[in-house]
């Protein structure tokens, strides 16, 4: 059974509700799951797939005041799990995943599936989207 950690940061609960569903379609294909706030966060040693999900903030940016420390501290044990990226934006046309995405191909992160965001509250396109994300790192 592959353990999957589902990390998010949310400010209005859109984020929240996001990675509830992706938590729930690791579940639903057999995996173990641990969801967690980055708070919660001690590392990703002990997991095989890593979910990371964090809404756009300021000009399209990574939330820097809780994720963003949590994101800087796993990057180097991520390289050879598999990852997936989530969020949701409320302007814009959600260019802050783009620049993640670009962000973990530097570091040598390889995507598991493809990045789910959502404008505001996801909607129940998102919400699959985001249990076939889960299904797809369990």
């Amino acid at each position: 059974m592959s353990k999957v950690a589902v990390i998010y940061w949310s400010g209005t609960g859109n984020t929240e509700a996001m990675a509830n569903a992706v938590a729930e379609g690791a579940k639903n294909a057999g995996a173990a799951v641990d969801l967690l706030t980055c708070a919660d966060v001690k590392g990703v040693d002990g997991y095989d797939a890593v979910a990371l999900g964090c809404p756009a903030m300021g000009s399209e940016e990574l939330e820097d005041g809780e994720f963003l420390p949590m994101l800087e501290g796993i990057e180097p044990a991520l390289p050879g799990k598999k990852v997936a990226l989530f969020g949701s934006y409320d302007w814009g046309v959600g260019e802050w995943l783009e620049s993640w995405e670009a962000r973990c191909a530097e570091k040598g992160i390889s995507l598991a599936a493809e990045s789910v965001k959502a404008n505001n509250a996801p909607d129940d396109a998102a919400v699959d989207a985001c249990k076939k994300l889960g299904a797809a790192l369990a």
